[in-house]
Formats: C-alpha cells, sequence, structure tokens
C-alpha cells in the first residue's frame, strides 16, 4: 500500500492532461462550429456544400479512426502532429461538427417575426445576426453546448490509443503495475463525474447569466 501515493500521483497527472483536452478541444469546436453553423444557412450554395461536407463527414465517421487518420495518416503527407494536438484536432472536429448543428437549429428556432423585423429596420446581415439573431439563439444553444462538452470529455478516453497520458491511460498503467482494477479504474470513474459536474455547474450558471438580459430579470 505504500506505493499507492504514488500511483494516484500519476492518475492525478493524467485528470490535468484530461483538463486540457477538454478544454482545448472544446474551445476548437466552438471555434468550428459557428462557421459551419451558419454556413448551412447561407445564401451561397459552395459554402453550404463544403459546411455540409464537414458536418456530415465527423458526424459519420468514427472518431477512433479520425484520431488515427490525423495521428498517422497525416504525417505521411508531411503534417505530423503531436499526440496531444492530434488528440485535441480529433475531438474539436468531432464535437464541432454536432454542435454546428446545434448553431443552426437554434438560429432556425429563432421566430421568424425576428428576421423580419431585422430587415425592415436595414440592418446589414452581420448586425442581424450580432444584435438580434445570436443573442436570442444562444440560451437554446447553451444546455446542448454543454452536453457536446461532456461528451468530449468522455471522448477524451480514446486519445490512450496514440499513447497520450490521460488519466484512462495512467489508470491502465498503474492497473498493469499493481494487478488492481478497482482502485485505479474507481477513481478515474470519480474523476469524470467531477468533471462534467463541473461542466453542468458552469454551463447552468451561464444559462441563468444570458437569460437574465433577455426576460427582464435583474
Amino acid at each position: 500500500m505504500g506505493d499507492w501515493p504514488g500511483y494516484l500521483t500519476l492518475i492525478v497527472q493524467g485528470a490535468w492532461v484530461t483538463v486540457k483536452l477538454t478544454v482545448m478541444g472544446s474551445i476548437l469546436a466552438l471555434l468550428v462550429a459557428f462557421p459551419a453553423g451558419l454556413g448551412r444557412l447561407s445564401r451561397h450554395a459552395p459554402v453550404r456544400w463544403l459546411a455540409t461536407a464537414y458536418i456530415e463527414f465527423f458526424r459519420g465517421t468514427s472518431i477512433f479512426v479520425q484520431l488515427f487518420w490525423i495521428y498517422f495518416v497525416l504525417p505521411f503527407a508531411g503534417l505530423s502532429l503531436t499526440p496531444m494536438q492530434a488528440g485535441v484536432t480529433a475531438l474539436g472536429l468531432n464535437v464541432g461538427a454536432y454542435a454546428a448543428e446545434v448553431v443552426r437549429g437554434a438560429i432556425l428556432a429563432v421566430p421568424r417575426e425576428q428576421f423580419e423585423a431585422t430587415v425592415a429596420l436595414n440592418l446589414t446581415r452581420f448586425q442581424r445576426m450580432r444584435h438580434v439573431i445570436l443573442p436570442q439563439a444562444l440560451p437554446l444553444m447553451l444546455p446542448t453546448f454543454g452536453n457536446n462538452a461532456i461528451e468530449l470529455l468522455k471522448a477524451t478516453a480514446i486519445v490512450s490509443l496514440i499513447s497520450l497520458s490521460d488519466m484512462t491511460f495512467q489508470a491502465q498503467v498503474v492497473r498493469s503495475q499493481t494487478g488492481s482494477t478497482l482502485i485505479p479504474f474507481l477513481t478515474i470513474l470519480l474523476l469524470y463525474f467531477l468533471m462534467s459536474s463541473v461542466i453542468s455547474t458552469g454551463v447552468r450558471a451561464l444559462e441563468r447569466r444570458v437569460t437574465r438580459g433577455l426576460d427582464g430579470v435583474r
């Protein structure tokens, strides 16, 4: 039992890697979700086709295969990524495709009268989105964005397949060195639950803050 503090330290170090993957992957997902979601609504056919191709490809193929392609195949095309970079890219692009559909759906859910009012006010397309449509659509997006972030957190376990030392990888190391499955995997089970709870709490707080301005409650 004297070695367990050291083994648990390994898992905590892996948890920090998982946190970084989740944060950076979520940022990348948001960065691609809005352009792709808006692209699906574009008046220009090539933009719609490009956005649709991205969304359908990453939603229609396995994230395991995407990760392997990004890490093992792209180097043959001259683009080599570190395990962390490959993990963030695969997670962000995959979850971003789902989040793009959230963006599109939330914008379409804004009442048609709001669009007509912006046209009557002679606002540009950017002004319509910036000042009228997105402020109303964002509260509709947030709950699903939170779910997407939690799904991304859980999907970080796949990076152990490319030898990135996240907490699942470290739990496997501890299991192989100690012969115990219960302690390391119970530890990461609790850590995953704690992290997902933090995400849920943060999204609910953000949702309350965003909706407060819309319903007039101060």
